[in-house]
């Protein structure tokens, strides 16, 4: 249990000290168009596997994360 611990401390400081980097990243034109196909594809799945009635709520929750990734609001 202890390489697990030491691994997810080096992913923390790894994360800690990088975070502007990071953001960065996640903020790219190149992460709006990844994450755009990636919630695309999450999105029409769901739509496929539940009731049409939630497919207005799938539509809400893929557009509150594409505002948290890339570069549009």
């Amino acid at each position: 249990m202890g390489s697990l611990d030491d691994l997810t401390k080096k992913a923390q400081d790894f994360v800690e000290e990088n975070k502007d980097k990071i953001t960065e990243a996640l903020n790219s034109e190149q992460a709006e168009e990844i994450s755009d196909k990636v919630l695309d594809g999450v999105a029409e799945a769901a739509k496929k596997v539940t009731p049409d009635e939630h497919d207005a709520k799938v539509d809400d929750v893929r557009a509150n994360i594409d505002k948290a990734i890339g570069t549009e609001p």
